[in-house]
């Protein structure tokens, strides 16, 4: 592990030790789905904006769905299939590109992450 940083585990240890005696059943909730809730530092530090934002395809969608309910009855579902077409090709432009998408490659193929950082044998060697 690199010098400076903090270890997800070793965070999660420490809330359990501090706050465990104060609210049990939150601290067992948490510690029950530890692995879930610390999932998400296998993935590369660039994707975690992407992987905590929220509410993505309903706000990209939102401007279809407002269109699509107007138009009702005034179009065929041909004209209406175009339409919606249209308007996602134009949502398009405001999307943002998925930051460290050259990893990508990498989560695929299940290389080890830890906080982040790919894992290396001389990593696991030192630990």
């Amino acid at each position: 592990m690199a010098e400076g940083r903090v270890d997800a585990e070793q965070v999660f240890d420490a809330f359990e030790e501090r706050f465990g005696v104060k609210y049990p059943k939150a601290v067992a909730c948490l510690s029950k789905d530890r692995d879930a809730l610390l999932a998400f530092y296998d993935f590369p530090a660039e994707h975690w904006s992407h992987i905590r934002t929220t509410n993505v395809t309903p706000s990209s969608f939102a401007t279809i769905r407002h269109r699509t309910r107007q138009a009702k009855g005034c179009v065929t579902p041909i004209t209406m299939l175009t339409m919606i077409y249209k308007m996602g090709l134009c949502a398009e432009d405001s999307w943002r590109k998925l930051r460290g998408f050259r990893h990508l490659a990498k989560v695929i193929e299940g290389v080890k992450l830890k906080d982040g950082i790919e894992v290396t044998e001389d990593d696991k060697v030192a630990a």
